[in-house]
């Protein structure tokens, strides 16, 4: 029971947990070959024979050292190596020493039941060793390679007790001695704590205390090893491998001691993010046991103390983080690294407490360690002179850290513990998470503007960190319009979070890169409880960027605001698309006076923006607004309807062709001639200027080429599409409107060419023959009848005498007549 056969050499395995390989001994790429690996053996013989140790014998030890996977060390090695440690005149380099301790931890390690007198043999050795070599040279590689075999061989069952107690006794002492040898070299703590773990889970009790003390001060004395996220993973997995180990053995003792010293004594001196990662390690191995009833109250017991140790911690941390003012404090070093830790360790522990400290600690993480965009924005902005900016190997190191790659799963943690915390703790995270939206957007708006088409590289780094903030507000979101847009809450405070939910989601817009349900559900959700309550709606739609903030450079610097183009912001540009598609949904409650003062211009002024989806987004929004009931409000004799379509018609057909999409303007068009009042001087004003358009678009077209007018028959040509939208609305305009716009349509049809006359008379007889509007079809087909007649007698006398202008602009004036329809059809 002594070696777990998953889990040979204790180092590398933790090594692999927290995805940090080992540099010193690359034992698994190159093994050496079965023929070096004797050759070196027979080489240290040589070495024994001839009481000599060269450098050639120290290559022997490095390939037998780095053969460690595939290397059987039997006794009569050991007791080589042994001999060899013993030379009397002590010639032997002092780089060996680390190698051979090696050999002899993979000897213990992999031998099924060494003796137990090679063992003492062996320990012996040791005390000797370590008592002259740490007086003339202090080396890490010593002290780890000698930590490592001491534990080893004190987890060993076959050691004799005596020499179980006297490696503890060498480990204890070595540690409080030479800890200060990790200071600079950290990246022997995996063996070293490796070596810790097999002492505490040895059967001997023997300076446990002080091997746990030495565990849990090391971070925080003088000199020693710096804490990282790293070494607290290290410390989860280990102290996890010790509790099995000691509840597999029985060592109840032992584990009621661990317990004891670590999670119900308040030692000042213990490092709080060893003690936290201790807990959560306790918690993983305590999973394993929850149903074995022979060891579940032992379990529980030592569960319990860590869950309340840890919890103690996670609110000590969030009161000194999160000041009065909700702002984030994040100065201390060593509150960071346990904010680190402590997101990570839930996420490799679950959801086992449902206390609130964890609540808030994990947004914390999540906002200032996991995912800091905001943070890492403003760096990005400080000039070179200054702090440097923030450089490209930070961004790709964060996008490498273990705290980044987890996101996904901390942010699941910290949702589920969403639902269990207390409401003020919601409020709390609710506002802090919603105000790290509107950071997201300022700040990352800035850096897109000032490193487009120069800082590429850094944009892209940390565009990968923005898209899983987005996924992290929205799932956040989600669980958030679950929660508490339901009965057990007021209406009040429904639409407050609604509200707050909606133009958070407006700054991370542009980060929105996949369709995700949960997104839409929310969008479904808040709006449904914004759009009935007009002070709500007025609110969101004030919430929006003014007219002035979105056609002016954002504060960056001189030369920047220079060359700044508010069409070419896209982060800018995302946000006010979520409002163009969003204000039509709650349009119908919204204030006149907002909309003229508010949306009006932003809506006027994207009406011009060469994405064509914008653009059509702000015609969609016109057409919402046209399509609304009769105004509430009025302004002299014209409504706000009215007033706006003069200057929408105007600023859509000075863009088309070209910024001003074709649908986007017909749905515009087709909401002017269906929901103003019947006669209204905006309809009148509407189709005056599109047959205007059409007819300089058809003159274009048509000059000085004989065969243009086929363009006409293309339905993405300009003209004709003009054409067609004037042939359409001639079924919807009201009776007042239609005898002018048939006026002006025979107008425009005339000057067309007898082959395109053709084909636009052709296709308004197969829309007239179609239309089952009983009103308007006599009048039609009366009209259509003497257009072309007029057309035919054109065409017929063009060859031979053409009538005046003054004649001709007589007759096409009638035709709109009704009074002359009927002399029209007699005719025909």
């Amino acid at each position: 029971m002594s070696k777990q056969p998953d889990i040979l050499f204790l180092e590398e395995w933790l090594r692999n947990k927290c995805g940090a390989a080992s540099k010193l001994n690359p034992r698994n790429s190159n093994s050496p070959s079965a023929r070096a690996i004797i050759q070196a053996w027979a080489d240290l013989r040589d070495s024994l024979q001839y009481e000599t140790f060269s450098f050639h014998h120290l290559q022997s030890l490095k390939i037998l050292v780095n053969s460690q996977t595939s290397l059987h060390v039997a006794d009569p090695h050991v007791k080589l190596l042994v001999a060899i440690l013993s030379f009397p005149n002590r010639s032997i380099p002092h780089e060996s020493y680390p190698l051979m301790f090696r050999l002899l931890y993979i000897w213990v390690r992999k031998t099924l039941k060494p003796t137990s007198a090679t063992i003492d043999s062996v320990v012996e050795v040791l005390s000797r060793l370590i008592s002259v070599q740490f007086d003339s040279r202090k080396d890490p590689f010593f002290f780890s390679e000698v930590i490592l075999l001491l534990g080893a061989i004190s987890f060993e069952l076959s050691s004799s007790e005596r020499s179980k107690t006297t490696c503890l006794e060498l480990l204890s002492m070595l540690l409080v001695k030479e800890y200060q040898l990790l200071g600079s070299f950290t990246e022997h703590v995996p063996d070293v704590l490796a070596g810790i773990g097999y002492a505490l889970s040895s059967s001997v009790a023997m300076h446990n205390v002080s091997i746990l003390d030495s565990l849990f001060e090391i971070w925080v004395k003088e000199n020693g090893p710096q804490g990282s996220i790293s070494q607290g993973l290290v410390i989860l997995y280990l102290v996890e491998w010790v509790m099995s180990n000691l509840v597999n053995f029985q060592f109840l003792d032992k584990l009621h001691m661990f317990c004891q010293e670590v999670f119900q004594k308040f030692k000042v001196n213990y490092a709080p993010f060893a003690v936290f990662m201790a807990g959560a390690g306790v918690v993983r191995a305590s999973n394993r046991y929850m149903l074995d009833n022979t060891k579940f109250d032992t379990i529980c017991k030592v569960r319990a103390s860590a869950i309340v140790s840890m919890e103690a911690l996670a609110s000590n941390l969030f009161s000194r983080m999160l000041r009065p003012d909700m702002s984030i404090s994040g100065d201390d070093l060593r509150d960071r690294l346990l904010l680190q830790c402590v997101s990570l360790a839930l996420a490799q522990t679950g959801s086992f407490s449902s206390n609130s400290s964890f609540f808030v600690c994990l947004a914390l993480a999540l906002l200032t360690e996991i995912l800091p965009l905001p943070c890492m924005c403003k760096s990005a902005l400080e000039l070179p002179r200054g702090c440097g900016g923030l450089k490209l190997t930070e961004i790709k190191e964060h996008l490498d850290n273990i705290l980044f790659k987890e996101a996904g799963a901390i942010t699941r943690i910290f949702c589920n513990q969403y639902v269990s915390a207390d409401e003020e703790k919601k409020d709390v995270v609710e506002n802090l998470i919603w105000k790290y939206c509107q950071d997201l957007y300022f700040g990352y708006r800035k850096v897109a503007l000032l490193f487009k088409g120069k800082e590429n590289k850094h944009l892209e780094g940390l565009g990968k960190i923005a898209e899983s903030s987005f996924l992290m507000i929205v799932v956040f979101a989600f669980a958030v319009t679950k929660h508490k847009l339901s009965s057990k809450f007021t209406q009040e405070m429904q639409i407050d979070v609604s509200l707050k939910i909606l133009v958070s989601l407006s700054c991370v817009e542009y980060f929105r890169h996949v369709r995700l349900p949960e997104y839409i559900e929310i969008i479904r959700k808040v709006v449904a409880n914004v759009k009935e309550n007009e002070h709500v709606c007025a609110s969101f739609v004030k919430s929006m960027p003014s007219y002035v903030e979105l056609t002016n450079s954002p504060d960056l610097t001189l030369d920047q605001k220079t060359k700044y183009i508010w069409s070419k912001d896209d982060v800018q540009t995302a946000r006010i698309l979520f409002y163009l598609r969003v204000i039509p949904t709650c349009i119908e409650h919204l204030p006149s006076h907002v909309f003229r003062d508010m949306v009006a211009p932003t809506m006027f002024l994207y009406m011009e923006h060469p994405n064509g989806k914008v653009s059509r987004a702000s015609h969609s929004l016109f057409m919402a607004f046209i399509s609304l009931g009769e105004e509430s409000e009025m302004n002299g004799r014209f409504s706000l309807k009215e007033q706006l379509v003069f200057y929408y018609i105007e600023r859509s057909l000075l863009g088309y062709p070209g910024a001003t999409p074709f649908e986007g303007m017909a749905s515009g068009v087709v909401g002017i001639v269906r929901h103003l009042p019947a006669g209204s001087p905006s309809i009148f004003y509407c189709i005056h200027n599109l047959v205007e358009k059409a007819d300089r678009l058809c003159a274009e077209v048509l000059t000085n080429d004989a065969d243009a007018w086929k363009k006409l028959q293309a339905d993405t040509e300009p003209c004709k599409r003009l054409l067609d939208l004037l042939l359409h609305i001639v079924f919807l305009v009201d009776i007042q409107v239609l005898v002018d716009l048939m006026k002006l349509l025979a107008q425009l049809i005339n000057k067309l060419p007898q082959d395109a006359q053709n084909m636009v008379l052709n296709e308004l007889h197969s829309q007239v023959a179609e239309s089952d509007d009983v009103i308007r079809k006599p009048i039609l087909v009366s009209w259509l009848q003497s257009l072309s007649y007029l057309c035919t007698k054109a065409s017929q006398e063009n060859g031979a005498s053409k009538k005046s202008p003054s004649e001709d602009h007589f007759t096409l004036a009638h035709i709109a007549d009704p009074r002359n329809w009927v002399k029209f059809t007699s005719r025909l």
